[in-house]
Parts: structure tokens; C-alpha cells; sequence
């Protein structure tokens, strides 16, 4: 971390925003649907598949060039899970399902974080996978969309994460280098791509797990997004 940062760009699905709130809000009608009295396991089970395969798409279409947007790869991963757990029968579910992902549940520590973060003068952008209409919905539903700009989206060239034109993309909107921007994300392959690239990457890891791509590291982690102001006024 160096004095010289200028703004700070989150990634958005896992970072700010809680992926697993989609699954957790249907917990009740998917184990009656599974007919399972184990809801939590089976919320779990279906969340992990669910992001996993979400992520996957965006990597194999985009070394494939066949891009799709996000909320298309968002709804094809959710299939692929539902019929993986033989809940593929039923429309509700699938439909409350990605109406629910619309307007994910953001962690509890972001909206005092991004103030907090406003208040030293710093830029505060998002950079993510979302496309403009998804991530418009998540930040209104979570009351931060006053707290963000610019909300950038990888929809606008039609490529995912972490290819490195991703990340330019950042620089290129808030007219900054790389050194100047400060990536936090909870994702290990996003921050892999962002400090490749020279972001300052920070990131939040909440279950304390071991590190990964030692090859591009992370600059500095914490626990919780609350632990960041302190982080940038050390800077």
C-alpha cells in the first residue's frame, strides 16, 4: 500500500455483497421441495454449485469468445445446480431464486465502510461481472447507491474477470494508473488478476483462508470490510 491512492474499487458479488442471501431467503421452500428437514445443508450445497458453475461460464466463454452477460451465465449456473440437486421441476423456486439475486443482501459493515472510506477523500467505485441493470438493483435494494461512482460493469466490453482489459477499464473510467487504485475484493482469482495488473490489492477474507496465486499477492487482508478505513488512513 503506498500514499499515492487515489480511489478504491470493490468487486461486488462476495466483497459487498452477500452471494449466499439468494439461496438462504428460499431456504424453507427448497427443503420442502427436496423434501429434506436439512435445509441448511441443502442451502449450502445448492449456493457453493450455484457460484461455482457461475464463475466457471464467465472464464470458459470468455477464452471461448463467446460472451454472454451475466445475469444470462447467472441463470444458465442456476439450472445447471437445480438439476444437479433434482430441483429443476419447479419454476417458483428457480424464479424467486434470481429475483432474490437481484437484490442480494449486503454484508452489515458495508454501508458505514463505504461513508467511512468517502469521508478520506478518496474515490469509491465498483468494478464487477454484474451487469448495470443487476448491480443497479442489488445497490437500491441495499440503500449504497449514493455511496458508489462510478458502478462499472464488465458489460461494457464484454469480457469477464480477470482478464487484465478488465482492470484498464477501471483506470480508463476514473483516469488514474494502476498504483493509484486500491482493488478490494473477497475473491482470491479477482485480486490474482487486479495485482497483476498493479492494483494495490487488499482482501477480505472472512473465513481466514489460506492464500492463494502466490504468484500475484495480495498487498494486505483483512477480516471485514469494517477494518479498511483504518488500513487506508495508514496508507
Amino acid at each position: 500500500m503506498t500514499k499515492d491512492i487515489r480511489a478504491c474499487v470493490f468487486d461486488a458479488y462476495g466483497t459487498l455483497l452477500d452471494i449466499n442471501s439468494a439461496v438462504t431467503r428460499n431456504a424453507a421452500l427448497t427443503a420442502a421441495l427436496a423434501k429434506t428437514q436439512d435445509a441448511a445443508s441443502l442451502s449450502a450445497s445448492l449456493s457453493a454449485l450455484w457460484r461455482q458453475k457461475q464463475l466457471e461460464y464467465t472464464w470458459t466463454r470468455t477464452l471461448m469468445n463467446r460472451y454472454a452477460d451475466f445475469w444470462q451465465v447467472t441463470e444458465e449456473a442456476l439450472d445447471f445446480a437445480l438439476k444437479t440437486h433434482a430441483l429443476n421441476r419447479d419454476a417458483d423456486l428457480k424464479n424467486s431464486l434470481l429475483q432474490s439475486f437481484l437484490s442480494l443482501t449486503a454484508y452489515p459493515d458495508a454501508a458505514q465502510t463505504l461513508a467511512q472510506i468517502a469521508a478520506l477523500d478518496l474515490t469509491i467505485a465498483i468494478l464487477s461481472n454484474g451487469t448495470p441493470h443487476m448491480l443497479h438493483e442489488a445497490l437500491r435494494a441495499n440503500q449504497l447507491e449514493e455511496l458508489i461512482d462510478p458502478c462499472l460493469s464488465v458489460d461494457e466490453i464484454k469480457i469477464y474477470k480477470p482478464d487484465p482489459r478488465v482492470y484498464q477499464l477501471a483506470c480508463d473510467r476514473l483516469d488514474l494508473s494502476p498504483a493509484q487504485i486500491c482493488f478490494i475484493s473477497s475473491n482470491p482469482w479477482d485480486l490474482a488478476g487486479a495485482a497483476s495488473f498493479g492494483f494495490k490489492a487488499v482482501r477480505i477474507n472472512r473465513q481466514n483462508s489460506a492464500e492463494e496465486y502466490a504468484f500475484a499477492a495480495t498487498h494486505a487482508q483483512v477480516s471485514t470490510l469494517a477494518e479498511l478505513p483504518a488500513l487506508l488512513r495508514t496508507t
